[in-house]
């Protein structure tokens, strides 16, 4: 979900910024220049995590988000159609419909925005390029030999041997040095007839160290960010200050390099371009030597409290670096937790043939399952829909019957709950019920009632035990399996049939026989019918419709998971009609 993915970035990026202020705030004596800088990269790094693929971060679900409003269930009946009425009493649709606050929408205006933005924010970058464009056309080389042999020299001095391209331009009046593969250092015109030769070489050393350290690859990346993270002030001000540490830590690498003497002729040499131009914004494609007024303040009083950095300050530079280092390590774990997809399920098996059977499935999206126990064999229709994750709804009723029977909440013998009084929509639902009533009839208030005994720490260790589907209680104990946070896939629900009828899970034998009883449907030519119908209604809309059991032959068990989907008709007895006239069709049932 992007607004998911927005929230995350938002939150890292904003945290990031303010701990790299705070670091170089409370340790600005403990950090040299030159690691002032660098402790930026560290927020590059943190500003790509939310972007990298989840599968990449393997740290489980252990927090879930689950953007949606839940309230309790409304008690408005979800229209059942014709189907209940044909159909035996296990293929009537007993549903309520809960009421959800949809932020589909939202997802989507945030997703329009965030990318409108993004595509300003190019525009802008390319039309800067093109500035930069012009300046290296209207580039003139220069003729004056005593500047090009000292531009020799102090590439010589700062041990660079690539060419780079040294030229005038009339469109700049402050010196540029720009070009990722054919770099350029520009002056502005006519530039020696006021710059004194030491000046020139001042310059030349402050642009050659931007070169010297990838500053101009540094610039793309701060555009890309930049763009990515457009909505995002807290960036903008942290890209202002990166570029003041960067043009900072040029200025200390200059003056390292020359005498003593020559500091304050090095900070003449910035002052000297002070009230020439106002900075051109290139947005950051260039490295400029001036800046804003206040900006060349800092710069200027910065050389002038300048003394040679000890191998302790540079060691405690380290140290703090490190630290940081650690701090955005520590944000992978819970940035994956953030925004861990547990919307699919991740399915991967050699004995799987996958096959059309949409002719089943007109007017729905959906998905069917078929697992043959004695092939060992899976047939698939729609790979896709099998393997995304949707609310069980009174599927799950399987499940909650049997954790309650392991709890020792019920037992087969005595299961009767009292009806607390309150009306609901069906008759057979405004009376005691016992596990046999309550699972004929899917009375969803009884098995509420059980969650609640049963406690949701014992639930969520059980959910863990069978690994159910995204295991998600955030919706709430009353709620979480009704089209709330707790979401498996068709193939989950296949997988958990088999081995709930296996009792792959070592629970009592006595209870997984109790609640094979409870599921039985019906029995035609020696063949057994047993599963759970479920419907999901939200907003008094039937969006989600499910039907899983399995089939017991003489000489095999087919275990089958069916869910429909549309806006406004699927139910769980659909679900079961597709059901039985694929299974028909196959000779199974």
């Amino acid at each position: 979900m992007f607004f998911t993915h927005f929230i995350v970035s938002f939150i890292v990026s904003s945290f990031m910024v303010a701990i790299i202020m705070l670091i170089r705030k409370v340790f600005y004596k403990q950090l040299s220049a030159k690691w002032q800088y660098n402790l930026w990269f560290l927020l590059l790094i943190a500003l790509t995590l939310p972007f990298i693929p989840n599968d990449w971060f393997d740290f489980g679900k252990t927090f879930t988000f689950d953007f949606h409003h839940s309230n309790e269930p409304s008690h408005s009946i979800a229209s059942t159609g014709d189907h209940a009425a044909k159909n035996g009493n296990w293929m009537q649709d007993f549903t309520l419909s809960v009421n959800r606050f949809d932020l589909t929408f939202l997802n989507d205006i945030v997703a329009c925005v965030w990318i409108i933005g993004m595509l300003i924010m190019t525009a802008l970058s390319i039309h800067a390029w093109f500035k930069l464009k012009r300046i290296k056309d209207s580039t003139s080389s220069i003729k004056n030999i005593d500047v090009l042999v000292l531009f020799e020299q102090c590439k010589k001095r700062l041990d660079i041997s690539r060419h780079l391209i040294i030229g005038t331009s009339p469109l700049i009046k402050s010196p540029l040095t720009f070009g990722l593969f054919k770099t350029y250092v520009v002056l502005p015109d006519h530039f020696d007839e006021w710059l004194s030769m030491d000046d020139i070489k001042h310059i030349f050393l402050h642009e050659l160290n931007h070169y010297k350290y990838k500053d101009i690859a540094t610039n793309y990346l701060i555009v890309f960010f930049q763009i990515l993270y457009w909505f995002n002030p807290f960036v903008w001000v942290a890209f202002r200050e990166m570029r003041l540490d960067r043009e900072m830590a040029c200025d200390i690498a200059v003056l390292k390099s020359l005498d003593k003497h020559s500091y304050p002729e090095y900070g003449n040499t910035i002052i000297n371009f002070v009230d020439r131009s106002a900075r051109l914004r290139y947005f950051t494609l260039a490295n400029q030597l001036n800046g804003s007024k206040e900006q060349i303040k800092r710069r200027i009083e910065n050389i002038a409290a300048f003394t040679t950095e000890s191998k302790l300050l540079g060691l405690k530079s380290i140290m703090i670096f490190m630290l940081l280092g650690v701090i955005v390590a520590g944000q992978v774990p819970i940035i994956s937790a953030m925004a861990y997809d547990d919307r699919r399920y991740d399915f991967n098996s050699e004995r799987t043939v996958y096959e059309d059977l949409s002719k089943y499935f007109a007017g729905y999206e959906g998905s069917f399952v078929l697992y043959d126990l004695q092939a060992d064999q899976y047939r698939i229709y729609n790979e896709n829909k099998s393997t995304l994750r949707v609310s069980p709804d009174s599927t799950y009723k399987i499940y909650s019957a049997l954790f309650a029977l392991e709890s020792h909440v019920i037992t087969r013998e005595n299961s009767t709950m009292k009806w607390n009084g309150k009306p609901y929509p069906y008759d057979s639902w405004n009376m005691d019920q016992n596990l046999s009533t309550a699972m004929k009839n899917s009375v969803t208030w009884y098995f509420q009632d059980l969650d609640k005994r049963v406690h949701k720490d014992k639930i969520q260790a059980y959910l863990e035990q069978i690994d159910y589907g995204n295991q998600n209680l955030s919706g709430g104990l009353s709620q979480y399996w009704l089209e709330s946070s707790l979401k498996i896939s068709p193939i989950e629900q296949v997988k958990l049939l088999k081995a709930f009828y296996t009792n792959a899970f070592g629970f009592k034998d006595k209870n997984i026989q109790t609640v094979k009883d409870m599921i039985k449907l019906a029995e035609k030519d020696g063949r057994l019918l047993s599963g759970k119908t479920g419907t999901g209604s939200v907003n008094g809309k039937n969006i989600n419709g499910w039907f899983i059991g399995y089939v017991e032959t003489k000489k095999d068990t087919y275990f089958f998971a069916a869910n429909i989907q549309n806006e406004d008709n699927a139910y769980g007895s659909k679900a079961a009609e597709i059901t039985k006239s694929i299974l028909r069709d196959k000779g199974i049932y």
